[in-house]
């Protein structure tokens, strides 16, 4: 069978004037043949008939008519399914390579009488008109700072139309993470677009009115005025509504795995790296986007004079336990603020407290619910005049700073069972005053010789001598002479 090109290729020498025969040669084909072809004035694929026969016999034949059955019961069945079913009710009837047979069967009768399916109706998107975002797992790309497996997520942000994209690392879906995840998206691309879409995300939306009108939360209606952008989300359940920044999803974690696989190595020496090399990455990819961006750029509107650096204030009590309770989680706070009052201004990942207008210190917030975080050095003072009460102590486990300190207070309670709370709040006094450092490296070197690491054995071995004494003070001695010669001169005069 000659195909089009030969065919064609005979007729363009036929037309230069070339006889039959040589025509025929040039294109690789009889005589006979090309004068076939030339008589019939038609191509190969133009002689070609739809076949109405079957080359072999149609194995499902007898049982068909219980697969419709099936399908107009409930057309979600999948063919492998029934396939299945058959292969149990009618054991050895049918081979495992005819599944693809049943399939395509399945989806013939589905082409013909099956139900009417979504359409999804292709948009026209403008420049600057919308930004598209939403958060995304990374965990699944097995990335590892020194060694340790790194749970993350990404804030993306996506222009509709150049596909121009930003990232932002985070760690959950917080409004603090939307809202400075979009921050820094937004000031990485130098513009803002009209319209700002998401899901149905709960530090967005706070409620959906039984008409399907969104109604906002006030913060992020305060983040969008700020950056005079109008809010929009995609109906629940319909994520292709949101489908820019879904598909940019899938193919920027794609390259993700790709470049990592390049780099022969998932592991970073610690955030910023891991950081610079991300937005490295966005940067190259972009550079395909070069274009359409340049034309986008006209259409984005400038950026407000200062970022919004948006942040949740709470009034929060120190207990007297020395703890404070921001958004579920448990935080240390100094012994010397019990009973105070405080602000506490929270974001993404911290949590900056203040006494009025001064800052005190900042705290890295914990994720997740019912989460504590206990700084031995924040009560170390108390414990150290009640070292009674280490045995018992709600939060025991989250002073032990290091492997090594369990591993110390284990061979104490083993060796000095009675003085083993004693010694070990000690020790943690002195990793207070000093340095933990120190008392760690003189604790591995303990363990090491299976030596008790008490106070003294640490303090000698690290070389950190013990604060000073107070000093004894004796009575004083009172002389009276002074008063008399006070008496004598008063006499006298």
């Amino acid at each position: 069978m000659k195909t089009d090109h030969e065919v064609l290729r005979m007729r363009r020498e036929r037309s230069k004037g070339k006889t039959q025969e040589q025509a025929a040669a040039r294109a690789s084909m009889s005589v006979r043949t090309a004068r076939k072809y030339e008589r019939l004035a038609k191509l190969p694929s133009q002689l070609k008939q739809p076949r109405s026969h079957r080359t072999r016999p149609n194995p499902f034949a007898a049982d068909w008519p219980w697969v419709v059955a099936q399908l107009e019961r409930d057309q979600a069945l999948q063919a492998k399914t029934l396939f299945a079913e058959l292969c149990r009710l009618y054991p050895g009837r049918y081979e495992p390579n005819q599944l693809r047979t049943l399939q395509r069967h399945v989806a013939h009768w589905r082409a013909q009488f099956g139900q009417s399916r979504d359409v999804i109706f292709e948009q026209v998107h403008l420049p600057g008109r919308m930004g598209q975002s939403d958060f995304t797992h990374m965990e699944d790309l097995h990335i590892t700072l020194a060694g340790v497996p790194f749970a993350h997520l990404l804030y993306h942000f996506v222009l509709t139309y150049s596909n121009v994209e930003a990232v932002s690392i985070c760690f959950s879906e917080s409004f603090e993470a939307l809202a400075e995840g979009l921050e820094t998206c937004l000031w990485q691309l130098g513009g803002v677009p009209e319209q700002h879409r998401t899901d149905n995300l709960s530090a967005a939306v706070v409620t959906i009115a039984p008409a399907g009108e969104r109604l906002y939360t006030e913060r992020y209606l305060g983040l969008m005025a700020h950056y005079r952008m109008q809010p929009s989300t995609n109906q629940p359940g319909e994520a292709h509504e949101n489908g820019d920044v879904e598909q940019a999803h899938h193919r920027f974690k794609e390259a993700v795995d790709q470049a990592l696989r390049l780099r022969g190595s998932r592991d970073f020496p610690d955030r910023a790296a891991y950081a610079r090399w991300l937005h490295e990455l966005v940067r190259q990819r972009n550079l395909t986007r070069a274009t359409r961006f340049s034309e986008e750029r006209e259409h984005l509107r400038p950026l407000p004079t200062m970022p919004l650096e948006p942040a949740q204030d709470l009034k929060v009590s120190v207990s007297r336990f020395a703890t404070i309770r921001v958004l579920r989680n448990v935080y240390s706070v100094p012994a010397r603020l019990v009973g105070q009052t405080l602000l506490a201004r929270v974001r993404a990942e911290s949590i900056d407290l203040y006494v009025g207008m001064t800052r005190l210190f900042q705290l890295p917030r914990l994720r997740g619910e019912g989460q504590r975080r206990i700084d031995y050095r924040h009560i170390i003072d108390s414990l150290v005049r009640k070292p009674g009460a280490f045995a018992q102590y709600r939060y025991r486990d989250e002073l032990f700073p290091s492997l090594l300190f369990r591993q110390a207070y284990d061979r104490l309670t083993e060796q000095v069972p009675q003085r083993a709370d004693q010694q070990y709040v000690r020790l943690l006094h002195l990793a207070a005053t000093t340095s933990e450092h120190e008392v760690e490296t003189a604790l591995t070197l303990l363990l090491e010789q299976g030596e008790t690491p008490s106070l003294d054995a640490v303090r000698e071995l690290a070389g950190l001598k013990p604060s000073p004494l107070v000093p004894e003070l004796s009575p004083p001695t009172l002389s009276l002479s002074s008063y008399d010669q006070l008496l004598t001169s008063k006499e006298a005069a």
